[in-house]
């Protein structure tokens, strides 16, 4: 008996069925984990909240918990395969597999993007050159301007730049949860802080005079700074292939390496030469006792959290790694009751984020693991954290000999942003490994 075997024999055909696979997979172990976590849930709201749970059920949710880490786990293998952080060739695959996909309508915006980058300024109409120059920055044209035409630079479009800083957020981080301003330049920016939380009034007898009570007043700046994405060098034969959207390849390329050097400064930054990161910037709030260098107690968090004042914690969560996280899964409190909630698919209704002693929990993988002396957690209000954008990120085409004998076509982009803790009443605290 003869079997019959679905081949494909087009490369587009090859690339739609390996996404429907690998999506396929994902949204099973999604369903999984959905299931488990709700499960988890349901038996942990059994026991009233002042009541020790039953051994027996507390063995059962210890076994769901496992599950549902190891489900995690595939999960985060799954979405990481083509995301190997430091690998230039999964950069280019991953980014490859999201730009992929059948033909469909296309604003002008980036019908216009499309012809630059395919094309160069030659390849643009008379209408999308005006549009371009419009937006492109004089100083920018003019320094182009001893060049050949194919080069040039291309301010990104409203549309497009909006896009790109939401695939940032995409990517967790600081970026996520952090408040955000744009600016026109990159003029020196300060802003004046006080700290009158000591201060109260009195009361005087008639005719009496008032005491001095004048508040001590500083500032903050938020400076900016110039971040490239590096050259990206792509082959004659990539901007030839018509199914190809070569606009969502080079934006995913720009946000994956543009937000990562970015986070990192936001989460770590010196505050000299770089942005200040919100690590930084945050006051201790507890340290771990003698030998918890890799672990912290439910009693070292429950400090944490009220080392932050009342007013901050309205608004406040959790910030730490992935490794951190797996650490508190396993803490349980008082009554022998996991501290870590698992949370629900986003996307499903009534779906929620995981969360940590009712907050919920940011994961950044910038913030340092647990390890002697590390600020292994962040809590409090992280919208006290501003990140300053200046204009649009700006995209160059390079096709100078280097790259042309190399059958290639380089891009490159540019943008302009700092980041500082724009806070002196404590609204953000860390909690500090032992030493020792």
């Amino acid at each position: 008996m003869r079997r019959l075997f679905y081949v494909p024999n087009d490369l587009r055909e090859r690339s739609n069925l390996k996404e429907r696979l690998t999506m396929s997979k994902l949204a099973q172990l999604r369903a999984q984990r959905d299931a488990k976590a709700k499960a988890a849930a349901e038996l942990n709201a059994k026991t009233p909240a002042d009541q020790r749970m039953p051994a027996a059920d507390a063995s059962a949710l210890d076994t769901i918990l496992n599950e549902i880490e190891a489900i995690d786990g595939e999960i985060a293998r799954e979405n990481r395969i083509n995301q190997v952080a430091g690998d230039e060739r999964a950069e280019h695959e991953a980014a490859l597999d999201a730009a992929t996909r059948d033909g469909g309508g296309r604003t002008e915006e980036s019908q216009a993007l499309r012809a630059m980058l395919t094309g160069g300024l030659t390849n643009l109409s008379q209408e999308q050159r005006s549009a371009m120059a419009s937006r492109q920055n004089p100083d920018i044209r003019a320094a182009m301007s001893a060049t050949t035409g194919s080069e040039g630079g291309y301010t990104v479009a409203t549309e497009f730049s909006r896009s790109l800083i939401e695939a940032m957020k995409l990517m967790g981080g600081v970026r996520a949860v952090a408040s955000a301003i744009q600016t026109s330049t990159g003029a020196q920016m300060l802003f004046p802080t006080a700290d009158s939380t000591a201060e109260e009034g009195e009361i005087v007898g008639q005719n009496a005079p008032t005491n001095v009570g004048d508040t001590t007043f500083g500032q903050a700046s938020m400076d900016v700074y110039k971040y490239s994405s590096k050259s990206i060098a792509l082959p004659f034969e990539l901007l030839q292939d018509s199914f190809i959207d070569i606009e969502t390849y080079i934006k995913s390329l720009l946000a994956l390496r543009l937000g990562r050097i970015q986070n990192r400064h936001q989460t770590v930054g010196t505050g000299t030469g770089q942005p200040r990161g919100i690590v930084t910037g945050s006051a201790v709030g507890k340290t771990g006792a003698t030998g918890q260098t890799t672990s912290v107690t439910y009693d070292d968090l429950v400090d944490l959290e009220h080392s932050v004042d009342p007013i901050y914690r309205a608004a406040a969560g959790w910030m730490l790694h992935d490794d951190t996280l797996k650490v508190l899964r396993k803490i349980k409190d008082t009554q022998g009751r996991p501290i870590f909630v698992p949370g629900y698919e986003q996307g499903n209704p009534g779906g929620a984020p995981d969360r940590l002693l009712g907050r919920v929990i940011n994961i950044n993988q910038n913030m340092a693991p647990m390890a002697a002396n590390a600020k292994s957690i962040l809590y409090g209000d992280f919208k006290k954290y501003l990140i300053r954008d200046v204009m649009d990120v700006t995209l160059f085409r390079m096709t100078d000999s280097a790259y042309t004998l190399k059958g290639q076509v380089g891009f490159v982009a540019f943008c302009r942003s700092g980041g500082n803790l724009l806070d002196v009443g404590g609204a953000v605290k860390h909690y500090a490994n032992s030493a020792t």
